[in-house]
């Protein structure tokens, strides 16, 4: 019997963990080549996972609801199971492999697909090898309950005999309840392993003390309303990106006379040759892509000490959903596109996110985000980074404002349409002369806009 492992996709950028909503297929199940085995959901996304083997469904190693690293196991298939007749299904159940049977497969398996074996140190400072990893984490043991199994090998490892012996023994009993002096080794295994992730995420960072959300107690007639998923997550991303990136925000007001009297003028005819909206947000785009090539440490990414310098610019754009809830897709390749191409794509993300119909590539990969506050009639916003980018824009409602204009004739007063920018970056590798500059930048463009421009 050969068993392939079912692993949780990557499901888009910065995206390390996604949720099971629904198993499509249950244990005994036929699957065939790309059928859907299962349905999981990122902060980012909704999405079903296909099965790349033909084969029998022999187990499922997490349940409905439960979250999972990316590339993590999720599910065994038997690929060279064999296709039960109708007759022999109707009146007999398929057997299944007694518990020690499945695990001595799994077992040979690992064996048979494991390279030679490096020490790999645990947490409590102890020794194990792949293999022995492999097996335990198969098997539902512990990191307490593994650290408590006696070695035979060098220096008191654990050896694959000495795993194998265990699990024998473990099948016909509970583990016994972990002693004291186990409880403390798991509870420093936790948390010095707490701690060496949160140096690996913050190398410069000094230790912190605990963040304590504060105690709310309801008032009389309060209505407690439970998150939805999209939301929880959504919720921890923003958290994390503010302990991340040290926030400081730019504003510039630009004046868009230009661009509201061309919009004007041509949205009609626009839409008629090219069949598409013409809306703000491509133009936007455009002056951000414009000012990214002059400024291409801002299409940049943080990972401990070193700075990513991206190639590609792929704008994210920031889109509100029926639910309240929001998503970003991406726009790859932003800058080989003019505005025609650019006002196809975003109504056609737009539209797509609106009817929950993205896909998962179609919101990874962004480098740089712009968030259309104006369209709920705000002024201006002070957007969060969206992780792991380095800066955000916010563009605020256009108004008609009364303006000084320098003519050669002497300043006058006019009525003129105005619009503030907020540009939101990461002051651990962008400074106020970076951008600063960038969001006056993109606001030059933007009044540089030629009204007579043809499309």
């Amino acid at each position: 019997m050969a068993h392939f492992e079912l692993v949780m996709p990557k499901m888009g950028e910065s995206v390390a963990e996604a949720t099971i909503i629904k198993w499509l297929k249950n244990e005994g199940d036929r699957i065939e080549l790309e059928e859907a085995v299962l349905e999981i959901a990122t902060d980012k996304v909704d999405s079903e996972v296909p099965s790349p083997v033909e084969g029998i469904l022999v187990k499922k190693l997490f349940n409905e609801n439960d979250v999972v690293k990316v590339g993590q196991p999720i599910a065994l298939i038997d690929t060279q199971a064999q296709d039960q007749t109708t007759a022999a299904a109707s009146t007999a159940p398929t057997p299944q492999p007694e518990p020690a049977a499945a695990a001595e497969e799994f077992v040979q398996k690992a064996i048979e697909t494991t390279e030679a074996p490096s020490a790999i140190k645990s947490t409590a400072g102890r020794f194990y090898s792949p293999l022995v990893r492999s097996i335990a984490a198969h098997e539902g043991i512990s990191q307490a309950e593994l650290d408590s199994i006696p070695g035979t090998g060098a220096e008191g490892r654990v050896t694959k005999n000495d795993i194998l012996s265990y699990l024998k023994t473990r099948k016909s009993a509970a583990p016994a309840t972990a002693t004291p002096e186990q409880a403390a080794v798991s509870a420093s295994s936790a948390t010095q392993q707490a701690q060496a992730t949160y140096a690996a995420s913050a190398p410069a960072a000094s230790a912190m003390p605990a963040i304590k959300p504060p105690v709310i107690e309801p008032m009389p007639g309060d209505e407690i309303i439970e998150m939805d998923r999209m939301r929880r997550l959504i919720a921890d991303h923003m958290v994390m990106s503010k302990h991340v990136a040290p926030h400081v925000t730019s504003f510039v007001e630009a004046d868009v006379t230009n661009i509201v009297l061309w919009r004007e003028r041509v949205k009609k005819d626009f839409e008629k040759k090219t069949g598409e909206k013409l809306t703000f947000t491509p133009i936007f785009i455009e002056a951000i892509v414009r000012a990214i090539k002059d400024f291409p440490m801002i299409n940049i990414s943080v990972d401990g000490y070193k700075i990513i310098r991206h190639r590609d610019i792929n704008i994210g754009m920031a889109t509100a959903l029926p639910s309240g809830n929001l998503i970003v897709p991406v726009i790859k390749n932003a800058d080989q596109y003019n505005l025609v191409g650019l006002a196809r794509i975003v109504n056609d993300l737009a539209n797509r996110a609106r009817n929950n119909q993205l896909k998962p590539d179609d919101i990874k990969g962004g480098t740089y985000t712009i968030s259309n506050v104006g369209t709920f009639g705000n002024v201006l916003g002070t957007p969060v980074i969206n992780q792991p980018q380095v800066a955000i824009m916010a563009v605020g409602a256009i108004r008609k404002k009364p303006a000084v204009l320098e003519t050669p004739q002497g300043d006058v007063i006019a009525i003129r349409h105005m619009m503030f920018l907020s540009h939101s970056y990461d002051h651990r590798v962008v400074d106020g002369a970076l951008g600063g500059s960038f969001v006056r930048r993109v606001a030059d463009y933007l009044e540089q806009f030629d009204i007579n421009r043809e499309f």
